[in-house]
């Protein structure tokens, strides 16, 4: 009997290296522009200085693949709260995630 799990976690598919730059720009031509793109800038530069101390991409990855998701589903946050729905029972985007460190 072996101590190695029977299957492996499959990691995420390596980000492009344009992949920051490709986000930004998205955020710039966004509805929420005026708050994303500070935020992003915030959530980049937090994530570059734990790179710097963990010699690890990771937290920058990080940072790109929570974007992203906010990009990809912003259009039906959008239309959901225009369609007048109660969303008084809704989660929270961070506990929806899980903790960014």
């Amino acid at each position: 009997m072996s101590a190695q799990p029977d299957h492996a976690p499959v990691p995420p598919a390596p980000l492009a290296p344009t992949a920051a730059a490709q986000v930004l720009a998205q955020l710039r031509i966004s509805d929420r522009a005026d708050t994303w793109v500070p935020a992003f800038q915030q959530d980049w530069a937090r994530g570059l200085e734990d790179s710097r101390h963990s010699y690890s991409l990771s937290p920058l990855h990080d940072v790109v693949r929570t974007w992203q998701a906010r990009l990809e589903v912003a259009p039906y946050v959008a239309e959901f709260l225009a369609s007048g729905r109660d969303d008084s029972d809704g989660v929270d985007l961070a506990d929806a995630l899980g903790e960014q460190q």
